[in-house]
């Protein structure tokens, strides 16, 4: 084809008819044209799980300490008789979102009668005791076993606290190898605290949240946790 019939190929290319033109040269060669990558679409967050956790006990053990302090990061001093609370948190464990609901009881004794709303639609307890108060540690052995009966006796995610770690030297009346022995036979976690302490008490909570996981998945998996 001469030089006319080129012409006419490629005006025919530019004014986007089908025939294709044939890619540049430089020095002979043919140059490859590379378009570039198509950028990943983002991936889409997993969906936000909830979670609502009771804070049981005896009345004066700090419950209610235990929840300001992991909510709002501040000890609350003064003690005055909690109706219930319900506070809210974004709590973040392994690769999973969650809202955290978290519901401060009254006291309880020996002889309270557990409402179904203590059951129902709870995945997880922390169970409070006074490292200073024999009379609360036995409380939340009626306590453990009253929710062990209503649940019908199947495997509770359970965090036993032993409370105001910081005034054991001067009044303890619990051991700690007696809230270990009581947490162990409950297959339950088990931790001395302080509400005082941040990140003691943001530990009660987030090994609670790894541990409703565990139960519910029973997978055994580790996880990592951070707040938001």
């Amino acid at each position: 084809m001469g030089a006319g019939g080129r012409a006419v190929l490629w005006s025919r290319a530019a004014a986007g008819v089908a025939a294709a033109a044939p890619p540049p040269r430089r020095g002979g060669r043919f140059i490859a044209l590379c378009a570039a990558p198509a950028r990943a679409a983002p991936r889409a967050m997993p969906p936000l799980r909830h979670r609502k956790v009771l804070i049981l006990g005896y009345r004066a053990v700090g419950k209610t300490s235990l929840a300001h302090q992991f909510v709002e990061g501040k000890f609350v001093e003064c003690y005055e008789p909690t109706v219930e609370s319900t506070y809210n948190k974004m709590v973040v464990v392994g690769k999973d979102e969650f809202q955290l609901q978290l519901v401060d009881t009254a006291g309880q004794d020996e002889y309270t009668v557990l409402p179904h709303s203590f059951i129902i639609g709870i995945h997880g307890y922390v169970l409070v005791y006074s490292v200073t108060s024999l009379r609360s540690f036995q409380v939340v052995k009626t306590l453990h076993k009253k929710l062990h009966e209503s649940r019908g006796k199947t495997r509770m995610p359970v965090v036993l606290v032993g409370n105001k770690a910081d005034l054991a030297l001067q009044s303890r009346e619990v051991r700690t190898d007696e809230g270990k022995k009581l947490a162990e036979s409950w297959g339950a976690i088990f931790l001395e605290s302080s509400a005082k302490e941040s990140q003691v008490t943001m530990g009660i909570f987030m090994k609670l949240i790894e541990e409703i996981d565990r139960v519910d998945n029973s997978y055994g998996r580790s996880t990592s946790c951070h707040l938001m």
